[in-house]
C-alpha cells in the first residue's frame, strides 16, 4: 500500500462576495526553467475558505480561511513563484514521493532484487530522492459543480524514475465542498511492476497566519499512543514505543513548546519534533478517521486531520532558520509551522513488520486525508 496527497494568488474573500467567487479559476504560473507552462487554480468556496493549487508539484500554494472574527489569512507556508519552488528544498506544499520520508541506506529488497536510490539525507532516501514527485509538472483537470470544487493532478512515474521499479501512475485529486471549510485530498495509483509507494502532502501550517511568529504557542492532540522511534538518522529502529509520561504524549491537548526542549534522546536526535505516530484506527475502517486536533487560541482557528493512513508525521520546523524567505518576502523563522503528514511508517521496505508499502499490478491504492478547518 502507498500514502499519497503554485504561487500565490491573492484574493481577499469579503462578506458577500464568496458566493459570486465559487468555483475554479484557472491562472497561468510561469514557466519552468525548462520552460514547461505551470498553472495556478484557485479553489473557492461559499463560506470563506480559498486554496490555490499548483501543477507544479501537485503543490499547495495558499490555504486561507478565516479565523473567529471572520478575518482570513493564509495558514502555509509558500512561494510566490514557480521559479521559487523549483529551487526551494523544504517541500513546501508539495506532493510528495515516490516513496514519502526516509528510506535506511537508500536501499531496499523486493522480489528478490535490491534496488539502489539516490541519498540525498546522508546516508539516508528523504522524499523520493533528488528529484521527486514535488518537483514535476502534472497534467491538470478541473470540475465543478453545485456544491463541490475537485481538481484531479495525474503524473506517470516511469520505471527505474529515482531508482524505484515500475511505471506509477498517481492521481491526486483535491476536493472542496460549497459550505464547508475542508479540503480532501484523494489519492489513487497504480503500477505494472511489484513497487513500494509512500506519498503524502507537505504542507507546513501556521495557524496564526503564514509568517506570523512560532507554532509553539498552538496546541495539539494526536489520537496515537506510540511512535516509531528513531536512531540518530532518523530511521526507525524497527519497534513501537508507548507515549505515555513522555514529550511525545499529544493524547490531551497541550501546547507544542511546552516540552519541546527537554532533554530527550528523541527530541535531540530530531532537534524538535520529526517523528511518525502509529495512529489508533477501528478494525477494518476504510473511511477517514480523525487523526489530531491542532488549534491556534488567539485566532481561534482549528485544524483536524482525518485519514485513512496508518501512520503520521509530525514535524515541527525545526530546520526553518530565517534563511528562507517565503510569500511576499517574509523570512520563515525556526519552529513557525509544522507538517503533519498521513503516512504510511517511515523505512517501511526495510521493516516486514510495519504495514506494508508494497502496492502490486491488478491492485489499485486509494488513500483519502482531510484538512478540516473550524474556529472558536
Amino acid at each position: 500500500m502507498l500514502v499519497l496527497s503554485a504561487a500565490l494568488f491573492l484574493v481577499l474573500v469579503v462578506p458577500g462576495s464568496s458566493k459570486e467567487k465559487f468555483g475554479i479559476e484557472k491562472r497561468p504560473f510561469g514557466k519552468t526553467s525548462g520552460g514547461e507552462a505551470v498553472d495556478l487554480y484557485v479553489l473557492t468556496n461559499r463560506t470563506g475558505m480559498q486554496v490555490s493549487i499548483t501543477n507544479y508539484g501537485a503543490t499547495i500554494v495558499s490555504v486561507r480561511v478565516p479565523d473567529r472574527a471572520g478575518k482570513v489569512e493564509d495558514v502555509v507556508l509558500g512561494f510566490d513563484t514557480v521559479g521559487e519552488y523549483e529551487t526551494g528544498k523544504a517541500y513546501f506544499g508539495g506532493t510528495i514521493g515516490r516513496y514519502a520520508n526516509r528510506i535506511a541506506r537508500g536501499q531496499f529488497q523486493l522480489a528478490g532484487k535490491t534496488y539502489d536510490l539516490p541519498r540525498n539525507d546522508g546516508p539516508n532516501t528523504l522524499h523520493g530522492g533528488i528529484i521527486g514527485f514535488n518537483k514535476r509538472v502534472w497534467a491538470a483537470r478541473e470540475s465543478s459543480g453545485n456544491d463541490l470544487l475537485a481538481l484531479e493532478l495525474s503524473y506517470l512515474s516511469r520505471d527505474g524514475e529515482e531508482g524505484f521499479p515500475g511505471n506509477l501512475s498517481v492521481n491526486v485529486t483535491f476536493e472542496m465542498q460549497s459550505d464547508k471549510n475542508e479540503l480532501r485530498i484523494r489519492y489513487r495509483a497504480e503500477t505494472d511492476k511489484e513497487t513500494v509507494v509512500n506519498l503524502t502532502n507537505h504542507s507546513y501550517f501556521n495557524l496564526a497566519g503564514e509568517g506570523n511568529g512560532t507554532i509553539l504557542s498552538h496546541k495539539l492532540t494526536i489520537y496515537g499512543e506510540k511512535l516509531t522511534p528513531v536512531d540518530k538518522f532518523l530511521i526507525p529502529t524497527g519497534g513501537l514505543r508507548d507515549v505515555h509520561n513522555t514529550p511525545f504524549d499529544f493524547t490531551h491537548e497541550i501546547e507544542i513548546g511546552a516540552r519541546i526542549n527537554d532533554s530527550n534522546e528523541q527530541l535531540k536526535f530530531g532537534l524538535g519534533y520529526d517523528h511518525n505516530w502509529a495512529l489508533e484506527k477501528k478494525p477494518g475502517a476504510d473511511s477517514a478517521e480523525l487523526a489530531l486536533r491542532l488549534t491556534e487560541p488567539k485566532s481561534g482557528r482549528v485544524l483536524e486531520v482525518l485519514t485513512t493512513e496508518p501512520g503520521l508525521q509530525f514535524y515541527s520546523g525545526n530546520f526553518l532558520d530565517g534563511k528562507v524567505r517565503g510569500k511576499g518576502n517574509k523570512p520563515y523563522e525556526h519552529r513557525s509551522a509544522l507538517c503533519l503528514e498521513t503516512q504510511h511508517f517511515p523505512d517501511s521496505p526495510n521493516h516486514p513488520n510495519f504495514p506494508s508499502t508494497i502496492l502490486r499490478p491488478g491492485t489499485i491504492f486509494h488513500s483519502t486525508t482531510v484538512f478540516r478547518f473550524t474556529a472558536r
